[in-house]
């Protein structure tokens, strides 16, 4: 897939399926928001308010208040990719929520997930 159709995925659309994900596994909404706000500096209202007018993922990560200075300790392989390799910065961050969703999902505790 190319980048710019990834980039051009809603947010909203992909959202509730990182929420199914991790409550499969017997996680939360409310852990997915934690990792989410974690990483782009959200608030619970700005995360709603990017939920609600649809932003795709150039705009979610663009309008996003600051990255998380700890992100790039989110390591390892997601879908075939070793992020820390990811020369795009845009899919690099896509990657990391991608990856700390996927880090819930898998039942790491939430003070490794943060990185703390």
């Amino acid at each position: 897939m190319k980048n710019d159709r990834v980039y051009k995925i809603l947010f909203s659309s992909v959202y509730p399926m990182y929420i199914q994900k991790a409550e499969k596994k017997g996680r939360t909404k409310e852990e997915v928001d934690i990792v989410t706000k974690w990483l782009t500096g959200y608030s619970d209202e700005q995360l709603k308010a990017q939920i609600e007018k649809k932003a795709d993922f150039q705009t979610f990560f663009d309008e996003a208040p600051k990255l998380n200075p700890n992100a790039s300790k989110i390591t390892g392989m997601i879908c075939g990719y070793r992020i820390e390799e990811i020369e795009d910065p845009l899919m690099q961050k896509i990657r990391y929520l991608d990856k700390l969703v996927d880090e819930l999902a898998k039942g790491k505790k939430m003070e490794k997930i943060l990185r703390e």
